[in-house]
């Protein structure tokens, strides 16, 4: 009688496996998740950015900002993958001087990133996250 060496894995190899693979969850997973929350600002960045052109097209057309109120009832909304995670606001000067004031807050997972403001002189704030 012949007899056929038998393939496969012994349970020791496959132990092994699993414990490499689950040490390079845990190092590989802090940093995606850094990733994602990232690239969540830098799509809030880009509409802030987009609702202070909206401000100085409105400044040109009507020698003064619009507010969120105003704003909104023309039509604009932020996008639903950014506003899943920012709830935004649009504070007016009340000075003789025409200013804003847009400010993004974060919520759910983006909470810990911080609050980014961005103002009619182009002043961006936390300077760290921009």
């Amino acid at each position: 009688m012949e007899q056929t060496k038998q393939r496969g894995f012994t349970l020791v190899e496959l132990m092994i496996v699993v414990v490499i693979v689950g040490i390079l969850a845990a190092i590989v997973y802090p940093s995606y998740t850094q990733h994602v929350v990232k690239a969540n600002r830098v799509a809030a960045q880009a509409q802030m950015v987009d609702i202070a052109n909206r401000q100085q097209q409105f400044l040109l057309a009507n020698r003064s900002y619009v507010s969120k109120t105003d704003l909104e009832a023309s039509g604009y909304s932020l996008p639903a993958d950014i506003s899943a995670r920012y709830s935004y606001a649009i504070t007016l000067g009340a000075g003789a001087v025409p200013s804003y004031t847009i400010t993004f807050t974060p919520s759910g997972v983006q909470t810990d990133d911080g609050v980014l403001t961005l103002n009619n002189e182009g002043v961006k704030t936390p300077a760290a996250k921009w």
